[in-house]
């Protein structure tokens, strides 16, 4: 019987072996790296847009108003920010307008975004006649300009004596209709089963809604406070109309009384604006993962 040796002879480890061939992986990340550049600096030009204002803001708030005039234009930041900043305070009492505009968008947030979570887990949980009625009342209620509920709001208010209070500026708005929809579609996908099994066990409506179906909401509830904060801190025409009193002003409506007839205070807006952006900025920051995952919560079906 012939036995075969299955090792490498000599001459055979010996002999150089093949080169390696060269992969086509850097190739291809140049192609694509290639292919991808007109869409980063599509996307780097819109970044510098967005950021150019901001920018200008900055450099505003730290010269006079005749150097934003100038020519040429400024472009690095000047050495008058403490003076526009002890004017600013001076002339609108910036501080105390900054808590007022804190306290009514912390509160309003709050409730409002407490009414949204509890309409909107009613509206995708419970089965009753007439819901969907009521669902459509509550989108109709979208698309009907501000502008036309400003009379009878304001005669309701004047009637409930609440001029020139906070909670004629947070109550009426507090069951908002985006915040409800965005809820609803985010409570859903949640699974009835779940419910029914707490209700078995004995947790009360209550206890089965905070304890089981709002974690898993969580992140659409994150993105209801950020938006609900933002869009009631911006808030300009109903604060205007409401507030009498100089000390109850929230940020844009004492910004708006530094433009006058003849004269404006352009490097106090600049300032005050840029005050007033910063909070927003850092929630934003903050917050931002939230943010997005509760705008694409729906986006993806497992």
């Amino acid at each position: 019987m012939t036995v075969v040796s299955t090792r490498p002879t000599a001459r055979a480890a010996l002999a150089p072996s093949a080169p390696p061939r060269p992969t086509a992986a850097p190739r291809s990340r140049l192609r694509r790296a290639l292919l991808r550049s007109p869409v980063y600096l599509a996307l780097a030009v819109a970044a510098a847009v967005s950021v150019l204002p901001f920018a200008w803001m900055v450099v505003a708030s730290t010269h006079t108003t005749s150097e934003l005039f100038a020519t040429p234009l400024p472009v690095l930041p000047g050495g008058e920010l403490w003076t526009n900043l002890a004017r600013l305070e001076e002339s609108v009492q910036f501080g105390r307008v900054m808590l007022n505009s804190a306290l009514i968008a912390v509160i309003y947030t709050v409730f409002s975004s407490i009414v949204s979570v509890m309409c909107g887990y009613g509206l995708a949980t419970y089965r009753f006649r007439g819901r969907g009625v009521l669902l459509g009342v509550v989108l109709v209620t979208m698309m009907i300009p501000m502008q036309v509920l400003l009379v009878p709001l304001f005669q309701m208010m004047a009637s409930a004596g609440w001029i020139d209070s906070y909670q004629a500026v947070i109550l009426p708005f507090l069951a908002n209709a985006f915040g409800i929809f965005l809820m609803r579609q985010a409570f859903l996908d949640f699974p009835v089963s779940l419910v029914e099994a707490a209700r078995i066990d004995g947790a009360d409506e209550l206890r089965t809604f905070y304890r089981i179906v709002l974690p898993v909401a969580r992140p659409q509830v994150a993105a209801l406070i950020i938006y609900t904060f933002i869009s009631q801190w911006n808030a300009f025409i109903w604060p205007l109309l409401m507030l009498n009193t100089e000390s109850n002003y929230t940020v844009p409506v004492a910004l708006n009384t530094m433009i006058g007839l003849s004269r404006v205070d352009y490097s106090g807006l600049m300032l005050g604006s840029l005050l007033a952006t910063l909070p927003l900025m850092l929630l934003f920051l903050v917050f931002q993962r939230q943010f997005v995952a509760g705008l694409l919560g729906g986006a993806v079906k497992g």
